[in-house]
Formats: C-alpha cells, sequence, structure tokens
C-alpha cells in the first residue's frame, strides 16, 4: 500500500504577523565558523531588514542555527527569509569553497500571540546560549539581542523594542 504525500500547509502570513524563526544548520552543522560569519548573517540582515521594513524584535546567532523573532510589515516573512538565507548560503558556501545546502530544510515560523507569548520568547531566545553551555549568563554571550534590552540607545540600535 503506497502512502500518500501530503502537501504542506501553508503558512499564515499577513501584516503585523508576530513570529519565532528558527533556522539550523544541515545535520545540525555549523552555520558560524567564524566571528566574521555571525557579523556577516547581522549585516544580511540588517540590509533585508533596510529592503524589506520588517521588526526584528530580539534574536540570537548560535553556532549551528538561528533565532530570530519578526513581525512582518507589508512583506510576508516567506519573502523576507527567502532573501536572509540564500544570502548567507552563498556567502558560506563561496567562503568555505563548499558546495550543497547549508540550512535543514526550510525554515520554522511559529505565528505567535504578542501579549501573551512576548516576555517568554525573548527570555527564552536570549537564554539559548545559556542552555547550551556558551556563556554563564544571557549578557555574557556576545551574538544576541539581549545587551540591547539592557542599554536601548545602543549604537546600530535596529531592534525594536516594545514597551
Amino acid at each position: 500500500m503506497l502512502k500518500e504525500i501530503m502537501p504542506r500547509k501553508p503558512r499564515i502570513e499577513f501584516e503585523g504577523a508576530f513570529y519565532h524563526v528558527l533556522v539550523r544548520g544541515n545535520q545540525k552543522q555549523k552555520i558560524f565558523l567564524e566571528k566574521q560569519d555571525f557579523r556577516k548573517y547581522l549585516h544580511i540582515l540588517g540590509d533585508y531588514k533596510g529592503l524589506y521594513s520588517f521588526f526584528l524584535h530580539g534574536y540570537v546567532l548560535m553556532p549551528n542555527h538561528v533565532h530570530l523573532l519578526v513581525e512582518t510589515g507589508k512583506t510576508p516573512l516567506s519573502k523576507i527569509l527567502q532573501g536572509i538565507n540564500p544570502a548567507l548560503h552563498d556567502a558560506f558556501n563561496w567562503k568555505y569553497d563548499t558546495v550543497g545546502h547549508l540550512f535543514q530544510g526550510r525554515y520554522k515560523a511559529i505565528l505567535c500571540n504578542r501579549e501573551e507569548y512576548l516576555l517568554n520568547l525573548i527570555r527564552y531566545i536570549h537564554n539559548n546560549p545559556v542552555r547550551a553551555g556558551l556563556a554563564e549568563q544571557a549578557d555574557k554571550y556576545h551574538w544576541s539581542s539581549h545587551k540591547l534590552f539592557l542599554k536601548p540607545k545602543t549604537k546600530g540600535l535596529w531592534i525594536r523594542i516594545l514597551p
């Protein structure tokens, strides 16, 4: 008996949608090998933030995955990530002379209720490096927006911190 293959359900996308986005390295491999790789991703993220005008409420870049807390504007999340992910993929493959997939499948995007979930989700994202043993405290991990929450007037701030 053949198993019927079900198509993926379409993502729910609308202006003002609030998503917890997770992008993982293929086979859980590292997607950031050097400090410059983390910087490159933040640069790419900033470029697409300017291009598509979405709100980035928080992030953490782990060696093998990324968490983003995104609120969409007029541009759907799928279009935003169809720009960001290939840009990192291409930069990684060019820099390290590799081929093939950098990411494991498509990104995961969980549609969130801002009022009920925001603070817990930001806490979860910022404490990811602590749980992984990469930092003793969230504020000691460099590749996170946590420091922007502690000092909201930080230079280069393009994170939207909600009241």
